[in-house]
């Protein structure tokens, strides 16, 4: 399980992801979104790679890369024996934040 927590706690591969979500990308679009170098682009799509949370599709000459679910779910499956951690103190918040809300004129 450390293998993903190790990779995304690099904030530009966590961007990579965003972008992403959004659909698939090549490292021409990612590498000008991210502002980073072209390498740099290339090294965190490597290591995102090789953990298994993108693809890449070639089609010709470009290279699109892609979101992989399945190591998500497997993390986010982990997560949830923890959710019951902070689910508690949003819900107070929550509670509060009404409360306040209800006591402005």
């Amino acid at each position: 399980m450390s293998i993903p927590f190790d990779v995304l706690a690099e904030p530009n591969r966590r961007k990579i992801l965003d972008l992403l979500l959004e659909g698939p990308r090549t490292v021409g679009e990612l590498t000008e979104t991210l502002a980073i170098s072209q390498p740099g682009t290339s090294k965190h799509l490597r290591v995102l790679r090789d953990a298994g949370l993108v693809r890449v599709r070639r089609e010709a000459q470009r290279r699109w890369y892609e979101l992989t679910p399945e190591p998500l779910a497997e993390l986010d499956a982990w997560l949830a024996h923890y959710r019951h951690l902070w689910s508690g103190a949003l819900d107070a918040l929550e509670r509060h934040l009404d409360a306040t809300e209800d006591d402005t004129p």
